[in-house]
């Protein structure tokens, strides 16, 4: 992920930047795409509803990429974007796209990675929602490093990207512990076992 990271600034001039307070939505799923966008500061929190009617955080958008990249010339948003902290970032509507496309035939490379980058996230944590608990765990955890670069994460927040209640995270984070896969420093999840933990990801353990 991280060759995505910033390739798109050199763009920015075509968009029009804003500043979002936190907790606003950018963009509702099922919504008519009106364009992309690229978060310059702040962090974004991408949602799934599913068609139970539960919503899930599925991924956390780090500064430098961009999201949203499914809802362009009219498509749906496939997921929601809401800011998780006051948060500077660029919109691009469908003409900025094609004037940086004709200006910069390189942009649409860079486009379509992170298209390619997000389609395929997706598909993966859609694979995961009936996973066991654990293995959700573990999975997402892994994928919050590869997203942001660093391992921790509060329990609060990843009951929420899970679905389920912060007692069962927990749970699975005490065992964790105890078998000195993790630490908790300041409240926040540390990787210290990363091959125990992407063993869990693949193939949950038995108690």
């Amino acid at each position: 992920m991280d060759y995505l990271r910033h390739q798109w600034e050199p763009y920015l001039s075509y968009g029009q930047a804003f500043e979002f307070r936190k907790n606003k939505v950018v963009y509702h799923q099922g919504q008519a795409g009106r364009g992309i966008y690229y978060l310059k500061k702040g962090e974004i929190k991408i949602t799934l509803l599913s068609d139970k009617g539960d919503e899930r955080i599925i991924n956390m958008v780090p500064p430098g990429m961009l999201f949203g990249e499914h809802g362009i010339h009219g498509e749906p948003y496939l997921t929601s974007g809401v800011t998780n902290c006051p948060s500077t970032i660029y919109y691009f509507s469908n003409d900025a796209i094609d004037a940086i496309c004709k200006d910069h035939p390189g942009a649409a490379a860079i486009y379509t990675d992170s298209l390619i980058y997000k389609f395929r996230t997706l598909a993966e944590i859609i694979a995961h929602l009936d996973s066991p608990i654990e293995q959700q765990m573990a999975f997402y955890l892994l994928k919050l490093i590869q997203e942001n670069g660093n391992a921790s994460m509060n329990q609060t927040a990843f009951s929420k990207y899970i679905g389920t209640s912060r007692i069962t995270v927990n749970k699975i984070i005490q065992k964790w512990k105890q078998k000195g896969y993790i630490e908790l420093q300041k409240r926040k999840i540390v990787v210290k076992e990363f091959p125990e933990i992407r063993t869990i990801a693949n193939h949950p353990q038995e108690d």
